[in-house]
């Protein structure tokens, strides 16, 4: 019996892995950031006052997530400060308990104030299961609040997980260079 859970838990990881690194396969994150940003604002027309009158946001456009009782995430983005993109990022999410399936999602995370931007910069930023995120739809970022600085926003792409657990993203930033000419 234990070889059969242990078998199906591997099973299950290695299928948030694929989730997870076809989310990072294309690389025209610019490109899929200004797209996902135009569909998210499609969805909630009042969400562009939001993100306008933020202090910046990070544009995560495809996020690979996959489990079943031990879980995993990953997405790839950039943040942009002042409506121009400041660098890369790159969330990881782990999680355990009740959860099967896979699917894949995008993320916009709204931060309130310059100090909440400073804390993602420096790797002093993490999502707990406290915080909920808002499915994009029609006046949602109008009933949206932002908590520790922060607001989040989904938006679902493809597959189905059913999913009842614990975990927390993380996330990563690296400044952009700037290139010469």
């Amino acid at each position: 019996m234990k070889k059969k859970i242990l078998k199906i838990t591997v099973t299950a990881f290695s299928v948030a892995t694929l989730f997870a690194f076809s989310a990072l396969a294309a690389d025209d994150t610019p490109a899929q950031c200004q797209q996902t940003i135009a569909d998210f604002q499609n969805k909630d027309s009042s969400l562009k006052s939001f993100m306008d009158n933020s202090s910046g946001f990070v544009v995560f456009p495809s996020v690979g997530k996959g489990g079943f009782i031990i879980g995993g995430a990953r997405g790839k983005g950039l943040l942009f400060v002042n409506g121009a993109a400041a660098g890369q990022a790159t969330m990881t999410q782990a999680s355990i308990g009740a959860q099967a399936g896979g699917q894949t999602f995008s993320e916009i995370i709204v931060f309130q104030n310059p100090g909440a931007v400073s804390d993602f910069k420096d790797g002093k930023f993490e999502l707990s299961a406290d915080v909920s995120a808002v499915a994009a739809s029609e006046g949602a970022s109008k009933s949206a609040k932002y908590k520790r600085g922060i607001a989040v926003f989904t938006l679902p792409k493809s597959g189905l997980m059913v999913q009842a657990s614990v975990g927390g993203q993380k996330f990563s930033f690296e400044p952009l260079v700037p290139t010469g000419r």
